[in-house]
């Protein structure tokens, strides 16, 4: 379980691109939330970049912000940089994954979220 204990708002925003990275990126993003990691309550990275205030409020009145990119492109990064907020980066395919070659497994996925609940303890 990705768990972690403390007062801080932490939301995670995760890249949900076409590639397999992009698809496990947002699995990720998904189990970080479901297992009490990161703020069950995240807004919409879609809504952030469409510019919708209400979106974009709750990005800005977190405490801790971090984004899981697939790949270099750093999507998800750049678009919370659009509205001011300078998130914690992860990005999948320095982790090892590489893009076009990368297989969801549920035992991928429970390890890269280990791994990040490991970085930001």
């Amino acid at each position: 379980m990705c768990r972690i204990q403390n007062n801080k708002t932490t939301l995670v925003y995760a890249c949900a691109g076409c590639a397999d990275v992009g698809g496990i990126a947002d699995q990720i993003g998904r189990k970080l939330r479901r297992d009490g990691f990161a703020s069950p309550n995240a807004s919409c990275l879609a809504g952030i970049g469409a510019g919708i205030q209400s979106f974009i409020d709750v990005a800005q009145a977190a405490d801790r912000v971090i984004t899981i990119d697939g790949c270099e492109v750093e999507c998800a990064k750049k678009t919370l940089e659009n509205i001011g907020i300078q998130p914690q980066p992860v990005i999948l395919t320095k982790m090892g994954l590489e893009k076009g070659n990368s297989s969801p497994t549920p035992e991928l996925v429970k390890n890269l979220c280990q791994s990040i609940v490991n970085e930001f303890k």
